[in-house]
């Protein structure tokens, strides 16, 4: 509130200083974890994938004449975890890697998602 003299309010500073600091602790929050989707979502529908993976192994992770393998194969099927983590983050073949560019966290929801796909 404005007083006669031209200044604010205590209260209304107050109030003011609350909002913009509930505002920037939303925007902050939703930045950090707006990036890696909920482990329960599919992999053709997270934004990683779709973002960085499409591209070369298809929309519907089918692999892509003259781009990446299909993530649903019997042989992805065969590779562990631990392989699939090691493909993503250092390369292989043609494949470009991925450390430095996405984080652990990313990295092992695809892992997560692909294993899960294959067990469709």
């Amino acid at each position: 509130m404005l007083l006669a003299s031209g200044t604010i309010s205590t209260r209304s500073y107050v109030k003011t200083v609350q909002l913009t600091s509930a505002l920037a602790l939303f925007f902050a929050l939703t930045a950090a974890f707006g990036q890696t989707p909920p482990s329960d979502t599919g992999l053709t529908e997270n934004p990683v994938f779709q973002k960085t993976c499409a591209k070369c192994h298809g929309k519907t992770a089918d692999g892509r004449h003259f781009g990446g393998p299909s993530l649903v194969s019997e042989k992805t099927a065969a590779a562990s975890a631990d392989e699939l983590r090691n493909i993503i983050t250092n390369g292989k073949h043609r494949m470009p890697k991925y450390a430095g560019k996405l984080t652990t966290e990313e990295i092992d929801t695809l892992v997560k998602e692909i294993k899960k796909q294959q067990k469709k």
